[in-house]
């Protein structure tokens, strides 16, 4: 007797995890361990509490331009504003 398995039909979706989606959690977390990074470096050479805010800077800031770049979508597009004329031979005129 055959068995029959649920199929799952979000394979096209991106991944999503915490509100970031597809190559917008690898910048989270980029931004993530170079705060870190940069933060403990800091606390170590210069002062704590400069290293503290530099860590907490590097986090919120990096994910809140993440967070902004991401509203974009998931790939880059040139948006140009003006009237584009292309003439028969392929080349474009801008307005």
């Amino acid at each position: 007797m055959a068995r029959k398995y649920a199929v799952y039909k979000g394979l096209q979706k991106p991944l999503i995890f915490k509100g970031f989606k597809g190559k917008f959690i690898y910048w989270g977390l980029g931004f993530l361990l170079t705060g870190l990074v940069l933060g403990a470096l800091t606390m170590s050479l210069i002062n704590m509490w400069l290293g503290a805010l530099v860590l907490t800077g590097c986090i919120v800031g990096g994910l809140l331009f993440t967070a902004g770049k991401q509203k974009g979508g998931l790939h880059a597009k040139s948006r140009s504003t003006g009237i584009n004329i292309i003439n028969h031979y392929g080349r474009k005129n801008s307005l």
